[in-house]
């Protein structure tokens, strides 16, 4: 059974992935700070699931000093990884000029140096093990930009060069690196969004709707599988055509 991790997994876009992972046949690390009632009882249910499985480990993944030892923890427990997804993240917004630096510092430090740091040290088991697959949870507003989202769109724009470059790093050890681009979705970091916003949002997609979670999973499902063995180096944009 193939190990996955995924960061942020406890709630919302994570959440959904872990699930869609587990139910699919893999072996799935959630990492989060804590343990939400949507992972419980989602471990109870899939408890003794023949196919795949799902598992939780509590973790600060801004103590970035700590990561090195926690993915040595992860590979003693379960062994190879063969997949992480990045999707951990602060979706804080504010306009730049009347941000506090110490909000700035902490979103860049968990959306840009947690992913970096956490992808150092998974590839080198994959170089090891000769495979892999890394998939990055960036933003359409890394490209289209959104008032009041300048700090978490330079965040989300980094992954995707990042995505990019790491591509061609490691592609010829057979570990291939994609992001997905997910467009305004149902979770807590749109809860700002009033009524009027969201249905904006909708009315300028291409399908005139907003993403769900499921259709992110299912993205990155794609990315993880056999079926996507020759895709690197890509952003896979999942948004109801709103950048159409």
């Amino acid at each position: 059974m193939r190990s996955v991790v995924v960061t942020g997994g406890s709630r919302g876009l994570g959440f959904a992935i872990a699930r869609r992972l587990a139910s699919s046949g893999y072996r799935v690390i959630a990492i989060a700070r804590k343990e939400s009632e949507q992972i419980a009882s989602a471990l109870r249910e899939l408890e003794g699931n023949q196919q795949g499985s799902l598992h939780f480990k509590p973790f600060d993944l801004e103590q970035i000093a700590d990561i090195p030892g926690m993915v040595k923890e992860l590979r003693k427990e379960f062994g190879s990884i063969y997949g992480l997804v990045n999707n951990a993240g602060l979706g804080t917004s504010g306009v730049l000029a009347t941000m506090r630096d110490g909000n700035i510092e902490r979103i860049v430090r968990l959306n840009t140096l947690s992913p970096m740091v956490m992808t150092k040290y998974v590839v080198r088991s994959m170089m090891a093990d000769s495979g892999g697959r890394i998939v990055n949870v960036a933003s359409i507003v890394a490209f289209t930009g959104y008032t009041g989202l300048s700090v978490y769109s330079a965040t989300k724009a980094s992954l995707i060069g990042f995505t990019r470059s790491l591509a061609r790093e490691v592609g010829s050890l057979g570990i291939n690196v994609n992001a997905v681009a997910p467009g305004f979705v149902d979770t807590e970091m749109t809860q700002g969004l009033s009524k009027e916003q969201r249905g904006q949002v909708a009315r300028r997609s291409a399908l005139g709707r907003l993403t769900e979670l499921e259709d992110v999973a299912n993205a990155v499902e794609f990315l993880l599988g056999d079926k996507a063995r020759n895709i690197t180096g890509t952003v896979l944009t999942v948004d109801a055509g709103s950048t159409a």
